[in-house]
């Protein structure tokens, strides 16, 4: 049997990098002809222009709050959905309300390839404990499977000595789902004396696994890879046999942005992932998840190619409460791009003697008296509160994707 899933997982950083931007020029033109929120935000853009990182980043970001604004104008999916394309076949919906489609092509969310590095391979049993009532969760994975010629078990949520009982019955060798509820399934086959040890490999999801919780699945015989992915998008990374960091699936473009910002970070930088699917039926240009991330450095030494990004490491919308004014990262990005000598910059929200205190640190190359003042001022006018500002040298800020830290403790 093959190694990788197909031929893309081992292309070269320069094939990879001409043919992901030749998809992404098409895929701006598709969008600007064929989707009515695109045809509106991108319309003056020239896809031509787009050759390199550098140019794609200055387009516009998507975010989850237009996609909410536009839906409730425009029923189900806000003009994102492609008109020249077939219609959805599932419509699901997601906390805010935001509504997905679903598509009935194969594996429309992708999810065969992270399956396969994960070690399912066809005539797999798969049972897969994701919910299949409204959220996509269910049936991305079950098409994954299916298109890897598994078989799938719909468990779905819940009935846990149902589900027990399914599992010694029908000996399925795969499981799906979140890291806890296998956990759970386990501890309940112990509490009733069945086997469930025919499960063998598992592909998780929803939530971290942390190495202990890992340790205790490979102590009963359980090869445990994790991946991840939104509803809206599907696949975005998954986890080799390396166990070094996620690779980046084929069929989506990543960037790490400063949060508040469409801006590229500097390499190994935390910031919030940005994703291009380029799938056509439900096409997503600078979909910033709120999800905090950095890339690793090199290739996994499974032999993929593709970028790896170190895992989920935190939201990105760290919206603030001061004075009775939110603050958001927006807010604090436009104050360091009014003041060139500011590399970096944290907005710290501290209670002291029951009151809020704002400090704004700064990374700057060159301590001027009067930068300080101006600053302040800046942050002032544009945030709407009064604060402090802490000079402080190139590299005193810990690397870890905050724009605003909320340090206030209530005693």
């Amino acid at each position: 049997m093959t190694e990788y899933y197909d031929s893309l997982e081992t292309r070269s950083d320069d094939e990879r990098a001409a043919a992901q931007f030749a998809s992404l020029r098409e895929q701006v033109e598709h969008v600007q002809q064929n989707t009515a929120a695109y045809a509106e935000s991108l319309k003056d853009v020239d896809a031509a222009t787009i050759v390199d990182a550098a140019s794609f980043s200055r387009l516009p970001l998507t975010r989850k709050s237009e996609l909410i604004e536009l839906q409730q104008r425009a029923r189900p999916f806000g003009g994102y959905t492609a008109d020249n394309l077939p219609q959805p076949s599932h419509v699901y919906a997601s906390p805010g309300p935001i509504y997905e489609p679903g598509f009935a092509s194969t594996d429309f969310w992708r999810f065969a390839r992270s399956l396969f590095a994960a070690g399912f391979r066809p005539g797999d049993l798969v049972h897969n404990t994701f919910s299949y009532h409204l959220v996509p969760a269910g049936q991305m994975l079950d098409s994954g499977a299916s298109a890897l010629g598994c078989a799938v078990i719909p468990a779905g949520v819940g009935q846990t000595e149902l589900q027990v009982q399914t599992i010694a019955d029908l000996k399925p060798n795969a499981y799906v789902g979140t890291p806890s509820f296998l956990k759970i399934i386990q501890e309940k086959a112990d509490e009733l004396g069945s086997d469930v040890g025919s499960l063998a490999k598992a592909m998780v999801t929803g939530e971290a696994l942390p190495p202990p919780l890992r340790d205790g699945f490979a102590a009963r015989g359980v090869d445990v890879s994790q991946c991840y992915a939104t509803a809206d998008l599907g696949l975005i990374a998954y986890e080799s046999s390396a166990r070094e960091g996620l690779i980046i699936d084929e069929g989506v473009y990543v960037e790490i942005v400063r949060p508040g910002t469409g801006d590229l970070v500097d390499a190994g930088e935390v910031g919030e992932v940005v994703v291009t699917n380029l799938g056509r039926e439900y096409p997503l240009i600078r979909f910033a998840t709120g999800d905090l991330s950095a890339v690793l450095p090199g290739n996994s030494p499974c032999g993929r190619t593709n970028l790896r990004v170190k895992g989920w490491m935190g939201r990105a919308d760290q919206t603030a409460k001061v004075r009775g004014m939110f603050v958001h990262p927006e807010q604090v990005a436009r104050v360091v791009e009014r003041h060139a000598e500011i590399t970096r910059a944290r907005l710290l929200v501290d209670w002291v003697d029951e009151a809020d205190q704002v400090t704004l640190r700064c990374e700057v190359a060159d301590f001027d008296e009067s930068l300080g003042g101006a600053i302040a001022e800046s942050l002032r006018s544009i945030c709407k509160v009064r604060g402090e500002v802490d000079l402080v040298a190139p590299g005193s800020l810990p690397n870890d994707g905050k724009i605003i830290d909320d340090i206030r403790k209530y005693e």
